[in-house]
């Protein structure tokens, strides 16, 4: 018997989040106004930046995180909630505001990368999912933009659709795209993000074939000369003496030869000595075969001409969460005044307040990350201009109400230019690759608002500085 599968994102979330609310709705807080904080203590791997991305996705799994009668049934039948909670679950949809770092946009230790604000228990209920897809695709985006750093202009394709599970291998195309990888292997992830697509052929092609050349002159009648080939299946030197013959004989110059094994370094400088020999200066070289920034870097000397990147990528090259955490800042209480709340565990503390981030530059670079805890959005965003930072985040979701402009799909093309822009404000040290202290550091400002009192603005420490 074949199960109906939901559109539903409910029950992607852990079973504490339902039990809370249930036990929240018992005791009257589970209404009461808070605000919730998606944030990192501190860069996996004492890299430099990370990058936002999975905002998009976000919303829309928002969206459609609604209890129907099979999610209904299912707590009911496993005695998860209460009927009571129950009732409240059949009604849920986030009635809230969402703020974020725009998609693209680096962040740092601290920074404040999604804040729900709403009643304790709707925005209690979107932690895991929220968490879940904001912790791939950043640690994915991260490494991407690592590697196109490394890259160095030179085009790098996704190819890390078998190496992940199906779904996030859609998410991490379009996370890496973000970072500016300029296409992808998988065709669902351009089908549903718009993300160009590329591919000709794997070894298997070759070898059923009855001959190399064989098999390259199929390719090329399918795909035309200007098509890629893979020369290693056999010998590099007569595979790239074949691919260069079949295209001639098709009438033109082929487009690219790829290298999938060996000595990329050497082989490539090989390769292209060869090519030349042969006339085929025109011919450019791609290679492939368990890249990540470290190896991409190693061959900026090599004659390569573009790179197309599995494992690593999909994997976060080494670090496949970007350890991201959600947690409560602020809540209401039983007097109705707004009180900061946060985490003073040891290496887990949190900073109380809702927040408003801006980044301040000297120099033409980024210096600071400017963070202001503040009793309103609009509050800290004035504050944040005052100081001439630039605001990093938006408003995604107003009283519900999702701006279409931040969708999964709609944001790629900004999103990009949003983090090429962002990154090049680094300063030198931000795009190293070797692991040391964020590229700018945190600062965490309090302004007080008070009828009875003016207002001040107070500096704390951060934090997260030593961790």
């Amino acid at each position: 018997m074949l199960m109906r599968m939901t559109q539903s994102t409910a029950l992607m979330t852990d079973m504490y989040e339902l039990t809370m609310i249930d036990a929240a709705l018992q005791s009257g807080t589970a209404s009461r106004r808070s605000v919730f904080e998606l944030f990192g203590r501190r860069l996996p791997g004492n890299r430099r930046y990370g990058v936002v991305a999975g905002t998009g996705r976000v919303l829309d799994a928002i969206e459609k995180f609604r209890f129907g009668d099979e999610e209904l049934t299912y707590l009911r039948d496993n005695h998860v909630v209460s009927e009571r909670a129950l009732e409240w679950l059949a009604d849920y949809k986030f009635t809230g505001d969402l703020y974020g770092y725009a998609e693209g946009e680096l962040y740092f230790p601290g920074s404040p990368v999604i804040t729900a604000v709403g009643s304790f228990a709707e925005c209690c209920v979107l932690e895991t999912v929220a968490l879940s897809i904001m912790n791939y695709d950043s640690a994915v985006a991260t490494a991407a933009s690592r590697m196109t750093i490394a890259a160095h202009g030179r085009p790098c394709a996704d190819f890390g659709a078998r190496r992940a599970h199906e779904s996030a291998a859609v998410a991490a195309a379009r996370a890496a795209y973000i970072a500016g990888f300029s296409s992808t292997s998988d065709l669902e992830a351009g089908r549903r993000y718009g993300i160009p697509v590329s591919g000709t052929s794997a070894h298997s092609f070759t070898l059923v074939h009855d001959s190399e050349p064989d098999a390259f002159a199929a390719q090329i009648e399918n795909m035309g000369v200007g098509t890629t080939l893979l020369v290693d299946t056999y010998s590099i030197p007569s595979g790239v003496e074949n691919a260069v013959k079949a295209a001639r004989d098709a009438g033109g110059e082929l487009g690219a030869v790829r290298i999938d094994s060996g000595d990329l370094i050497a082989g490539a400088f090989k390769v292209r000595e060869q090519l030349d020999k042969l006339g085929a200066t025109k011919t450019k070289i791609t290679v492939t075969s368990d890249l990540d920034e470290y190896a991409l870097a190693g061959l900026q000397a090599a004659p390569v001409d573009g790179y197309g990147i599995g494992t690593r990528l999909v994997t976060g090259s080494g670090y496949p969460t970007a350890q991201l955490v959600y947690k409560i800042v602020e809540r209401e209480g039983s007097d109705g005044k707004m009180h900061e709340v946060g985490k003073r565990s040891e290496n887990k503390a949190s900073v109380g307040g809702l927040k408003v981030a801006g980044r301040l530059s000297e120099d033409g670079h980024a210096s600071e990350e400017l963070i202001v805890s503040a009793q309103t959005f609009e509050e800290g965003l004035e504050y944040i201009r005052s100081r001439g930072a630039r605001p990093v985040q938006v408003k995604l979701i107003s009283e519900g109400k999702i701006d279409d402009r931040y969708r999964a799909r709609n944001v790629l093309p900004e999103a990009r230019d949003r983090h090429i822009s962002s990154r090049r404000d680094l300063p030198y040290d931000g795009w190293r690759l070797s692991g040391g202290d964020p590229a700018i550091p945190t600062t965490y400002v309090d302004i007080f608002s008070d009828d009875d009192a003016p207002s001040q603005a107070t500096e704390k420490g951060n934090p997260f500085a030593s961790r």
